[in-house]
């Protein structure tokens, strides 16, 4: 079943154009990835130092792949450098493709 992620990650005060960087670094590799159907970062037009990156993946295990790629580990190290804020990474489903009992 399908899964898609979406990770959140506030700038730290002057490095938000770092985190801009990291994400656009990162999304090549990744899209490159077997198992990954897409992914795109985003910036808040409200916040400029708040990001978004929104992945989908073929299943679950396709995702955790990736969490173990060297690409994406430089990422989150590199990242958790640069926010002032904890990362946050929701995986989910789309409103009715959820098992019958959640």
């Amino acid at each position: 079943m399908t899964l898609t992620v979406f990770a959140r990650f506030h700038a730290a005060p002057g490095q938000a154009d770092g985190v801009a960087e990291a994400i656009r670094r990162v999304v090549p590799p990744t899209i490159a990835e077997p198992g990954c159907l897409g992914i795109e970062g985003y910036r808040s037009i409200v916040d400029p130092d708040l990001f978004h990156i929104h992945s989908r993946w073929v299943d679950a295990a396709a995702f955790e792949r990736h969490a173990g790629l060297t690409h994406t580990i430089a990422f989150l190290q590199s990242i958790d450098r640069l926010v002032d804020q904890p990362r946050e990474v929701s995986r989910t489903r789309a409103l009715g493709a959820e098992p019958a009992e959640v």
